[in-house]
């Protein structure tokens, strides 16, 4: 047998495939390696405020969303901060009373939503210090008035004081100039 020979170009084309070979599988390797340190990172607990007592220690270490009701009176707010107190349960339930209650502090850069008020079903996202002060850097609430049941005679959705007051006048009167606009745009069309 005789010795092989090799030409210099076969041996650049090896060796760019090695090169290319490794810097694929750095870079996937870096990807994934990312991918799996910030998926912890990242997730999060929802939770209402009974469950949140009985997670025991993991709750310190965990990313939360806290759901529960706003205590009435309790809102304290300086500027975009705002202090409160989320209750298991709404206040008009006779269990309210006894319902178990977490104190919230929320420090966000936004001011909290304009449907954040007493009796709010509230969501508070952050974590829970042990002095069991929930330490919030996000809020969501829904507008309590609108889950209301509706009054006889009212329309759902309504508060009662909007119901009570009927429009000052024609209630057609805001009607007619949206009626006006369509059928001056559509004889614009003509």
């Amino acid at each position: 047998m005789g010795a092989r020979i090799v030409k210099a170009s076969d041996m650049k084309k090896s060796s760019n495939s090695v090169r290319i070979g490794l810097a694929v599988t750095v870079i996937l390797g870096t990807i994934g390696w990312l991918a799996f340190t910030s998926y912890g990172a990242n997730k999060s607990y929802y939770v209402t405020v009974p469950e949140l007592v009985k997670m025991g220690d993991k709750a310190y270490t965990s990313n939360l969303r806290v759901e529960g009701f706003v205590e009435p009176g309790s809102i304290q707010t300086e500027g975009p901060h705002v202090t409160f107190v989320l209750n298991e349960f709404e206040s008009h339930n006779a269990s309210a009373p006894k319902g178990r209650k977490l104190t919230v502090v929320y420090k966000g850069q936004e001011p909290p939503p304009d449907t954040f008020k007493d009796d709010a079903q509230a969501l508070a996202m952050g974590t829970i210090g042990r002095d069991g002060v929930f330490h919030a850097t996000a809020l969501q609430a829904k507008c309590a008035s609108k889950y209301a049941p509706a009054q006889p005679g009212g329309k759902p959705g309504m508060t009662p004081e909007k119901q009570a007051k009927p429009a000052a006048g024609n209630s057609q009167a805001s009607v007619a100039p949206a009626e006006a606009a369509g059928k001056e745009t559509a004889g614009a069309a003509n």
